[in-house]
């Protein structure tokens, strides 16, 4: 155990480090959507190698039954009330890699997708909630503290505190970890009155109430001893009215009781050097074979090789928030320079069409491919010159870290986490990592790719330092487990 962590303890009267269960929706490699997935899964591992028994509940989906029912062990099972339903809860273990798992099990809710959507997914949700705790007093684990992650496990703070507040739970502390403040859970009252059990005094603006609605995300807000987002900048947007969703005004009232704590990548997985996935490996002193990654990921997707063109890639979900109405805006006037654009991505419909038409009108030199292929990511991380994220908001982003460990520079926005992670070029001293637009306006952004173009073409020297500046960067997890180490001490 590092001293640091020993002096921490020894100010609060203890010996060992907390045991920590992070309750989520989702966890890498078991199930996974986005983001979320990647730090569920990463997290315990990097908390573990610190001392830190750090275990993971989420629901038993049906894409984990698909691949890893064979090693999952039964635990025990009973019945939970939720409304006027009696529901059969399993309790379920798998040790995926060096982490514990324990899955809650229910064919209904979670027999299908991963998320149902609107009042079937809040409902899939509350009873996740409702059979967390019923199953936490009888685990092989006694957990100190409870990492909640989202709306979806939002209401964990709020039920230890009021309906389970007598039964041993309330000495769990309970965390609360904001990864996008957009997604908030909101119902009618009704609903949490019915499978909750919610009594009306809580329908208030103190507590749940939000414009109208009840929400799990404001619950968790209000109730969980502590508060963290992603990104130290989000923590800081998220208590103004511009990022805030409605909640900046708890948020601000608990501003000493947030902390902005920056994700991190799984240094192993994405690593140029060892990377199975693709063509060639290379790292920052060994960047011929990255020009290797380049020309076959032209040739993969159909794109006439240019080796003096600069590759611009895109791995994102295709929505609004992602920045695609710039993209819209100002691509074809992008395309109009000598240029290969590569895109890996679903989302929005208009997008989508937008894309598959721009594919269309610059045909061997663009192409957009529709769907998520994880082989297919690291090639386009590998063979780009340059990452655009435009976003509108980006609490922490995963892809710029990702891109900068592969030698691709970032292009983006200088919000959220992408502002905390990104160092635009500075011409005059060569310091910089990527290149960044500080408005959400798309001729801005087309000026930044047009100096990023510029460097590229015209000075090799300071592009090549700027590659080695950004693979340079300790994006890994363990700083990330460190901080939220001396975060659950400081919770004891």
């Amino acid at each position: 155990m590092k001293r640091e962590f020993q002096r921490l303890l020894k100010e609060k009267g203890r010996k060992a480090l907390p045991n920590v269960l992070l309750a989520a929706a989702e966890c890498a490699p078991l199930a996974k959507t986005g983001g979320l997935a990647d730090v569920v899964g990463t997290l315990p591992k990097s908390l573990a190698a610190l001392g830190i028994d750090a275990r993971v509940v989420m629901p038993y989906h049906r894409v984990i039954k698909d691949h890893y029912a064979d090693d999952v062990s039964h635990l025990f099972s009973f019945s939970v009330d939720l409304g006027w339903r009696s529901q059969y809860v399993g309790v379920e273990k798998l040790v995926c890699g060096d982490v514990t798992v324990y899955l809650i099990d229910n064919e209904f809710y979670f027999g299908d997708k991963i998320y149902r959507g609107g009042f079937a997914e809040g409902e899939q949700f509350a009873f996740f909630t409702r059979a967390v705790l019923e199953a936490l007093p009888m685990l092989d684990f006694s957990p100190d503290i409870l990492h909640c992650n989202d709306w979806h496990t939002a209401m964990l703070p709020m039920l230890i505190k009021t309906h389970y507040g007598k039964t041993g739970l309330d000495s769990i502390k309970t965390l609360l970890t904001i990864h996008n403040i957009a997604f908030q859970g909101k119902f009618d009252f009704a609903f949490f009155s019915d499978l909750f059990g919610v009594p009306d005094r809580y329908y208030t603006p103190e507590f749940i109430e939000l414009n109208g609605s009840a929400s799990f995300l404001k619950a968790g807000c209000v109730f969980a001893d502590r508060l963290s987002t992603v990104s130290p900048s989000y923590a800081g947007e998220i208590c103004g009215s511009d990022y805030g969703e409605g909640l900046e005004g708890i948020l601000s009232a608990r501003r000493h009781e947030l902390s902005g704590i920056l994700n991190g990548i799984d240094s192993i997985v994405f690593n140029p050097r060892t990377d199975p996935l693709i063509p060639r490996k290379y790292d920052r002193g060994r960047l011929n074979a990255k020009r290797a990654c380049k020309d076959a990921l032209l040739s993969d997707m159909g794109l006439d090789p240019a080796p003096e063109a600069p590759l611009i890639a895109m791995v994102s979900r295709m929505t609004a928030q992602k920045g695609f109405d710039l993209v819209m805006r100002v691509l074809d006037e992008l395309m109009a320079y000598d240029i290969r654009f590569v895109l890996l991505g679903t989302g929005d419909r208009k997008y989508e069409d937008f894309m598959r038409g721009a594919e269309a009108r610059h045909r061997g030199r663009l192409c957009t491919y529709i769907g998520y292929d994880e082989a297919l990511s690291h090639r386009v991380y590998a063979g780009a010159d340059m990452f655009l994220m435009p976003s509108l908001f980006e609490p922490c982003g995963l892809s710029q870290m990702i891109a900068m460990r592969y030698g691709a520079l970032p292009i983006v926005r200088e919000t959220g986490g992408l502002r905390d992670t990104v160092s635009p070029y500075n011409r005059f001293t060569g310091e910089g990592n990527g290149f960044s637009f500080s408005n959400f306006n798309a001729h801005e952004m087309k000026d930044a790719v047009i100096r990023a173009m510029d460097v590229y073409q015209n000075e090799p020297k300071a592009w090549l330092n700027l590659v080695r500046n950004a693979m340079s960067q300790d994006f890994g997890f363990a700083r990330s487990a460190e901080e939220y180490t001396r975060l659950y001490i400081d919770m004891l």
